[in-house]
């Protein structure tokens, strides 16, 4: 028998006050489409055991990613770096707000074991803002990036980082040590930055973005949004453009779950025709690879994402 779960709090972790979009949101009863499989069998324990013993935070487990069950089942898990700790609060984030630990200096390293053990061949990696770090930690991933070439040199790498606002240098250190994919989420339209991603700068991500074409083309781009919060669909149309002007490869749509009351409220659930017909109008905007679903996530079947993408590619370049 298959147990479903609703993924309302699925990793209740109501430490976010200063988050709240409003006082004690209530959270909205899901639709039918929204269900997962409830996590537990035994490769999902297997791989729980390899995170556990390389001291390793998973993104899938801060964020309370309703995917983990599938995911994890299949080996899959992305790896959150540089602590669990974040310095920004956004108000749609399930990971904590706070004065962060210092680096581990073994963490490229265990990310890397952990990657051999689970035997992936594309590996996520993630990361919480570290405001507090000269280069917003930019070092720490090169270094990661650069372990898992030593230790897994067939392995793809995809990287999901922070914006590295007001840190000159960092996105120039990052490129250069070529992950396959860079990815940096838009997670909202601009006219819900203040309220949803305060911290950030929409432009400053969208040029964020193309800089990394502009220093190395080969370089696969890909960014991310969750739609529920109250935007327009014209809204989501005009970031399509704006993501395509920076020459963004892939584009990743999914429903906003609220992890607990102190966060932003669910306007409302996109329907699966809603989301289809963003796909289809995505493709016909240019991008390579659309991925946009209610349980789509940044690195949800990321690997054969990646496979479909490099293909895209070389299928345009034929063309061409």
């Amino acid at each position: 028998m298959v147990t479903l779960i609703d993924t309302t709090e699925a990793a209740p972790r109501a430490r976010h006050p200063e988050k709240a979009h409003r006082p004690d949101n209530p959270i909205m009863r899901k639709p039918d489409w929204i269900r997962v499989r409830a996590p537990g069998s035994p490769v999902y324990k297997e791989t729980q055991e390899i995170v556990r013993e390389n001291n390793l935070v998973t993104v899938c487990e801060e964020a309370g990613c309703p995917n983990i069950g599938e995911c994890w089942s299949k080996k899959h898990a992305t790896m959150m770096i540089m602590g669990e700790i974040c310095t920004r609060a956004c108000a749609f984030c399930n990971v904590t707000t706070g004065i962060p630990t210092p680096l581990d200096p073994d963490e490229p390293e265990n990310v890397a074991i952990a990657a051999e053990k689970l035997g992936l061949k594309h590996i996520v990696i993630t990361s919480v803002d570290r405001d507090d770090l000269e280069d917003g930690g930019a070092q720490h991933f090169v270094e990661v990036i650069e372990a898992l070439r030593r230790r897994c040199p067939e392995t793809t790498i995809e990287i999901l980082t922070p914006d590295f606002l007001r840190k000159p240098g960092a996105l120039e250190k990052v490129v250069a040590a070529k992950p396959d994919v860079f990815n940096h989420n838009l997670e909202t339209v601009p006219s819900k930055y203040l309220t949803v991603r305060p911290g950030a700068r929409y432009f400053h991500s969208i040029r964020l973005l193309q800089q990394v074409k502009e220093l190395d083309p080969t370089i696969f781009t890909k960014s991310g949004i969750m739609v529920g919060l109250g935007e327009e669909r014209n809204e989501v149309l005009q970031l399509m453009d704006d993501l395509r002007s920076a020459d963004v490869d892939f584009l990743t749509i999914g429903q906003y779950l609220q992890p607990t009351k102190k966060h932003h409220a669910i306007e409302r659930f996109v329907t699966p025709d809603e989301f289809k017909a963003f796909e289809k109008i995505a493709f016909a905007k240019g991008f390579l690879m659309v991925s946009s679903s209610p349980l789509t996530r940044s690195s949800h079947h990321a690997g054969e994402d990646f496979e479909r993408l490099r293909a895209a590619r070389e299928a345009k370049l034929g063309r061409a």
